[in-house]
């Protein structure tokens, strides 16, 4: 945010260091920061009367506030921000944290949704928070198609891939589904598949029924387009996001505000809300980004911060992403490098297993 950054030049040595100090002070506390305490850690020897005068001027410039009636200060959320880009040290990760998520993948057992819930746990254990973790689609070759009926009003598409895996999906069929159409949408998308990703499938069934529009029976199409679709909405995406550590959000949260605010984003959390954009946040840039409060367009509450990175298969394309979302007081310093850790550690998982 470069608007920040030409904030910071702007002010004095004393002005920066009061607003860092402030800062840091409430992300590792919570609690507001008064100007008695800051008198002892300032490297400058300064009255608390002179930085109270600082902090109104940083009150002033919207980046501290005054909760309640407290005499301490706490950031805004456009403090947090201007911080974050340009005042933030990164940690080095620590070697505990890194033993521990390494610890996830390094047996390789299980398939990747497996590991990729050992991670999210492991994730939402060592930074105390809720982690989030988007699995990558199953992007191997369709060996199969089948639509079964289950039912008037009930069907299930099922699809067998090269590599041995199966996937299948509950829909609701177009009305009127006969035996006969199903064998017909079946083996219209089998004459198709041909070694074909879903994702290409998915295009070359779409050009497909529009060349032929006239020749496939509409029942067919329709159950075509209902089954597939199945792949590409809704249904798919809450499968492939694991969220794991809610608990570990109620944890230090006292207040009746803070208690309802957490009580929405477990809603949120609950319902995979905006699922599908959770990836799309990440692919404007290749590395972990951080989005504070209001800024965090995936969950409707305002007091929480997302820490989230993207990660890669073996073609360097972004198929994935982690994240650890938290109150804005995040320990935004420490966090960051374990979510780019984890990032890479998974985006290695699955290109060695590609």
């Amino acid at each position: 945010m470069d608007d920040g950054k030409n904030i910071l030049a702007q002010m004095n040595d004393r002005s920066r260091e009061v607003f860092r100090r402030v800062v840091e002070s409430y992300l590792s506390s919570g609690d507001p920061v008064g100007s008695r305490s800051l008198t002892r850690e300032m490297s400058e020897k300064v009255s608390a009367a002179t930085i109270r005068n600082v902090m109104q001027d940083l009150e002033f410039m919207g980046l501290l506030d005054s909760p309640h009636v407290s005499a301490g200060r706490v950031p805004t959320q456009i403090g947090l921000r201007m911080f974050v880009d340009g005042l933030l040290e990164v940690r080095d990760l620590d070697q505990s944290d890194r033993q521990k998520l390494d610890e996830t993948v390094s047996s390789n057992a299980g398939d990747v949704p497996d590991i990729l819930n050992r991670v999210s746990t492991a994730l939402s254990g060592v930074t105390r928070g809720a982690s989030l973790v988007l699995a990558p689609k199953h992007e191997a070759p369709i060996k199969h198609v089948e639509f079964v009926s289950l039912g008037a009003d009930r069907a299930l598409v099922v699809l067998v891939f090269a590599d041995g895996h199966v996937e299948n999906r509950l829909f609701t069929p177009p009305a009127g589904q006969t035996p006969s159409s199903m064998r017909e949408a079946a083996n219209f998308v089998n004459a198709l598949v041909e070694g074909k990703t879903l994702s290409e499938l998915s295009g070359a069934i779409r050009q497909q029924i529009d060349e032929r529009r006239q020749e496939i029976d509409v029942l067919a199409r329709d159950l075509v387009e209902s089954g597939l679709a199945l792949w590409d909405g809704d249904g798919d995406e809450h499968e492939r996001l694991i969220v794991r550590g809610r608990s570990n959000l109620l944890q230090g949260e006292g207040g009746e505000e803070d208690l309802d605010r957490i009580r929405s984003l477990f809603d949120d959390l609950e319902r995979k809300r905006d699922i599908a954009d959770f990836l799309d946040l990440t692919e404007a840039g290749d590395g972990v980004r951080i989005f504070i409060g209001s800024e965090n367009k995936l969950f409707s509450l305002s007091g929480s911060s997302l820490v989230v990175s993207p990660y890669m298969n073996a073609d360097r394309k972004i198929v994935g992403a982690v994240g650890v979302i938290g109150p804005t007081r995040l320990n935004y310093g420490r966090i960051v490098p374990i979510v780019d850790y984890t990032a890479q550690l998974v985006g290695r998982m699955i290109s060695d297993r590609s």
